[in-house]
Formats: C-alpha cells, sequence, structure tokens
C-alpha cells in the first residue's frame, strides 16, 4: 500500500494506518458499493456519472450513505490534497452498511462507512497498447440478475475474482464471461467490445452486467468521429466472426485484445477501429477535464 491515502469516515491517513471494524456488514457479509475513478490533469473524470451510479447501486441494496454526493466530492479532493504524488490518480470510493450484529438485520446499522482510497495511476504500458493483452473465455458465468444483479456494483467481487483468477492461471490479463443464456456479458473487470463489419458493438445490457461509465462514454466518442458504437446481444459465435476485440474500463481506458483462448484476433494486432477510438477517447477526456 505504498503511496496510498485513505479516507474513513472524513478521518484520512496512510494506506498502512487505516481500519475499518471488524463488526461492519460490508467486512462481514460483503455489503456495499464502490466506484472506481480516475484523474485527468489532477480532476475526477466524469466523477457526476461515477456518484450518480454510486448512490444508484447504494439504493439497490437499502443503503442510505453517510455523505451527500457533494460532500463526498469534497472529501475526494481533501483526499487527493493529502497524496503526495505527482502522478495522476487511481481514486476508490466504498460505502458498506456500517457496524451491525452478527446477522442479516441490517437495523442496527445506523452509521454506513465511507472510504475513499487514492493512489498513483500510470496509464496502460505502451506493450499493451501496441501487443494488446490475451483474454480468455471463463467457465465461471456472470452472477445471474435475480441471484445478484451485475447492474449493481458491489463490494462483493467473489464472481469476477474467481474468474480472474482462472484467467491468471491461463497467461491471460482479462477472463470474459458469458451469462446464464451463454449469451457474452461482460469481462471480469471491464467492459468488452467487437467490432464487425466497422461497427464496435457491446453487449447490451439485458445480458447482465453492469452499465459501464466508460462504456458509456464511448458512445459518445464513436458519435464525435462517426464510427457506430451500439449495443446488442453477442455470443460466443461472434468471437469467431469478429475483426477486433476490445475492453472498455476507468483505469484502462481502450485497450485491444489480440487474442482469445490462445486464438489470435486480428492476425494478433490492435485493430484500426480500436486504435482510432483509442485515441478519441483520450482526445475527449483530456479536452473535458481541461474545462
Amino acid at each position: 500500500m505504498q503511496h496510498t491515502t485513505i479516507n474513513v469516515n472524513g478521518r484520512i491517513t496512510s494506506g498502512e494506518d487505516a481500519t475499518v471494524p471488524v463488526l461492519d456488514h460490508g467486512f462481514l457479509f460483503g455489503e456495499g458499493v464502490y466506484e472506481t475513478l480516475r484523474t485527468y490533469s489532477g480532476k475526477p473524470f466524469l466523477l457526476d456519472r461515477h456518484l450518480a451510479r454510486l448512490n444508484s447501486s447504494a439504493s439497490s441494496i437499502g443503503l442510505s450513505p453517510s455523505f451527500s454526493s457533494s460532500e463526498i466530492s469534497d472529501q475526494i479532493t481533501k483526499t487527493i490534497k493529502a497524496a503526495t504524488s505527482d502522478s495522476e490518480y487511481y481514486i476508490r470510493v466504498l460505502l458498506t452498511r456500517g457496524i451491525g450484529e452478527l446477522n442479516y438485520d441490517p437495523e442496527p446499522c445506523k452509521n454506513p462507512t465511507t472510504v475513499i482510497i487514492v493512489k498513483p495511476h500510470f496509464d496502460n504500458a505502451s506493450q499493451e497498447q501496441s501487443d494488446g493483452i490475451h483474454t480468455i473465455v471463463s467457465s465461471v458465468i456472470r452472477n445471474h440478475p435475480r441471484a445478484l444483479n451485475p447492474l449493481i456494483k458491489s463490494n462483493n467481487l467473489l464472481n469476477s475474482a474467481l474468474a480472474m483468477q482462472e484467467a491468471l492461471r491461463n497467461g491471460a490479463t482479462e477472463a470474459l464471461m458469458l451469462n446464464h443464456r451463454g449469451e457474452i456479458a461482460e469481462c471480469a473487470q471491464s467492459n468488452f467490445f467487437l467490432v464487425q463489419d466497422g461497427e464496435a458493438l457491446t453487449p447490451s445490457l439485458e445480458s447482465g452486467l453492469l452499465e459501464g461509465v466508460t462504456r458509456n462514454f464511448l458512445f459518445e466518442v464513436g458519435r464525435s468521429i462517426g464510427v457506430s458504437v451500439r449495443d446488442t446481444v453477442l455470443r460466443q459465435s461472434d468471437l469467431e466472426t469478429a475483426d477486433e476485440m476490445f475492453i472498455t474500463s476507468t483505469t484502462r481506458e481502450v485497450l485491444p485484445i489480440t487474442s482469445i483462448d490462445g486464438r489470435a484476433v486480428n492476425a494478433g494486432k490492435p485493430g484500426a477501429l480500436t486504435i482510432r477510438l483509442s485515441k478519441a477517447f483520450r482526445t475527449k477526456a483530456l479536452e473535458l477535464s481541461a474545462r
């Protein structure tokens, strides 16, 4: 946790000194939600959209945050100022149910916990951008929406962790997850896109996935440069006919996939449309952050 600065309920400390009580239901039962952000030019990017989704996730599990969105924004600013790095920053905001009894009753949890983690963020390695990443189709399926809805950005990440551990065992950087119907949902840590006939396609929300802030922003980026970016139902067979593939996430922006399950994508090179969207994404992000 070197160079990590953490804010717990307004108290800012180093990563080594930050604590959350063991009886917090976020620790005991995984009852909590979170958002991940990054800065451009030192400013949290698309902060309003991330905080709106944080509140939506919290509402979905009946959690009322202790801080308002404006107060969380102020606390993020204070935590960034307390950090010592000259780089851009990675930010994670977590809300948990708070301290309660050793049961599932939320009533005794009177004071939800708010945690803000700030650490240096460094852009994708140039090798990843130039060579792309290796992905597998995981044997772990995405949570069924009636079990734990992927639209909730939950602190309980065991589903994703198991998929990623499988990917890492197979030398991959990401795990592509299918839903209970066998449709493509999303990756363990990112949203998934493939390119067919000049269009960038991503799974629709009906396939059971998180509505990524970066995913949605890419729709805007596509419109700004005249590239069709849209959602639709995608199946495993589409992987065999895709011209290109890439992922999107807050920290990795637009990152090409150049092999999946050991099979080369676009002859093992980042595709032209992926590169175009990646460059346009960075340009638009920097323009917005400069305002």
